[in-house]
């Protein structure tokens, strides 16, 4: 199984500057498998230390003298490490905070030594107090695979170049073979453990399966880093997701958690389960202006979950909903699709809002900020692409140009691009080469 971000690790291990490594991402997006996938193929040998299963290495350490480290480590693994040769893989490692400082201490005064460290909940455990080595060391972000990811571990090497080449004839061509893909991805969704589970064995009820046990998973974090009233919270957010997108305008509402609610008691809880790389915070804008910082609304917000595949097994619906007819769609009112495209323009590293002003009833789904400018993005689950909305906007802001995802094929046309929603990719790619 193939991960994009293979390249980029192979970049940092060619980096004659290079610094330790922090690979982040949610819980089970596949950071292990990665680590250690890399380094069997392009080292002499891995020296992997689970951190949550290796408490007695806490006193090593207990300074930063990094020589007396990495002979601990060897011994503690049988490994003999070797700078250049050898990675060390530091997993879970928010359970040693103090292992996270000393990487500081690795890139300035051992930085002939490869370490990548990973942590489900790193982001987490920076609100306890531990030290981050701030420009000591380089970061990448891990998420569930991507569509075009799906694409090639499902064998279909040829499609996979064509989203990646963005080869619009071909992915215009292919229109069918990629709609069927798109849909068993709508529900296998991309963490893969589920993606395997179907390519093994093509049973959709162990995909939910797979899918449900990573939800308790989940669920069993929120009561082990918080405590029981703070849990609570967190649970009433993220079991609210499916609903608050099911909503006519996606924007998220705290009265619909309990009567009363408000943003000062919900607050902690939305920022615990983005820490946890388990929401998307999408901030309303005003203005389609560069950078879109500038002119958020921080109260105004929608929140989508970092997987469709898991946010289906949310709303439990059914695989015949997904994969063979549009039900699905229908009854959650574009939900799943908007959520997929989210998923595929975040790994890409981009900025992303949504457009919305209170005396107005027009609201462009995404606003993304691009090396080229600012593109206004409207997402439709099926080939009736007619939007008064984005018409109104683009007579507003006469020098945007929009991309709209949809089913139909690819089109440029004078204000608005259409791209089919199974290539969606082929913009977000190429943004992230830019």
């Amino acid at each position: 199984m193939k991960r994009l971000l293979y390249s980029d690790l192979l970049k940092w291990k060619e980096n004659d500057s290079r610094k330790p490594l922090i690979l982040n991402g949610a819980r089970q997006v596949g950071k292990t498998w990665l680590l250690r996938e890399f380094g069997g193929r392009e080292y002499e040998s891995v020296a992997y230390i689970n951190c949550q299963r290796s408490e007695d290495l806490q006193p090593v350490f207990g300074d930063f003298d990094t020589a007396r480290i990495i002979r601990a480590l060897s011994a503690y693994t049988g490994i003999t490490i070797q700078p250049g040769k050898t990675l060390v893989i530091l997993d879970e490692i928010q359970e040693f905070p103090r292992a996270l400082t000393a990487l500081k201490y690795f890139c300035e005064d051992a930085p002939d030594y490869h370490i990548a460290v990973a942590g489900s909940l790193l982001g987490l455990s920076l609100h306890g107090g531990v030290s981050y080595p701030v420009g000591k060391v380089e970061t990448l972000n891990l998420y569930p695979m991507t569509f075009a990811e799906f694409v090639l571990a499902a064998g279909n090497r040829l499609l996979f170049d064509a989203i990646r080449n963005a080869d619009y004839p071909v992915i215009n061509a292919a229109a069918g073979p990629l709609t069927e893909l798109l849909r068993q991805y709508y529900y296998t969704g991309g963490m893969p453990e589920a993606v395997l589970t179907y390519l093994d064995c093509g049973d959709w009820h162990r995909v939910r399966a797979v899918q449900k046990q990573i939800l308790q998973d989940y669920e069993r974090d929120f009561s082990k880093h918080t405590d029981s009233r703070e849990a609570q919270r967190i649970r009433m957010v993220w079991n609210a997701v499916p609903a608050q997108l099911a909503r006519e305008n996606r924007r998220f509402v705290y009265k619909e958690l309990k009567k009363g609610g408000r943003a000062a008691e919900f607050e902690t809880a939305i920022e615990w389960l983005q820490d946890a790389g388990m929401v998307y915070k999408v901030l309303r804008i005003t203005e389609p202006r560069q950078p879109l910082r500038f002119y958020e609304e921080p109260a105004a917000f929608k929140l989508f979950a970092l997987d469709t595949g898991l946010l289906g097994a949310m709303m439990d619906t059914a695989a015949k909903d997904v994969v063979i007819d549009n039900r699905a769609f229908s009854e959650y009112k574009g939900a799943f699709t908007e959520n997929f495209v989210l998923t595929q323009l975040i790994p890409a590293g981009m900025p992303v809002r949504y457009y919305a002003v209170n005396d107005s009833r027009v609201e462009i789904d995404f606003v993304v900020q691009t090396a080229d400018g600012i593109v206004p993005v409207e997402v439709k689950a099926e080939e009736n692409v007619r939007s008064r909305s984005l018409r109104t906007f683009l007579d507003k802001y006469t020098d945007l140009h929009a991309v709209r995802f949809s089913m139909k094929p690819y089109i440029e046309q004078e204000r608005v691009t259409n791209i089919p929603l199974f290539a969606v990719e082929t913009f977000s790619s190429a943004t992230r080469q830019r």
